[in-house]
């Protein structure tokens, strides 16, 4: 089976971060690099979308009991 490939792009992190970013989906991993564009299956890019919402959405909630 093809798999439908997309094109990510991950932002480096701090200096005392990991260059990488490792992503499992049904038993299989990917470790995705940090500052260049990487070719990755469409729901590896989906699952990360979904942790980028997760993590703004947590940090909105922690501003919003903060204040």
């Amino acid at each position: 089976m093809k798999e439908n490939m997309v094109s990510i792009f991950l932002p480096r992190g701090r200096k005392n971060e990991e260059n990488f970013v490792i992503v499992s989906v049904n038993g299989r991993s990917w470790k995705i690099m940090k500052g260049v564009e990487v070719q990755v299956p469409d729901y590896v890019a989906e699952v990360l979308e979904n942790a980028q919402m997760m993590a703004d959405t947590a940090r909105r909630y922690v501003d919003r009991m903060a204040n």
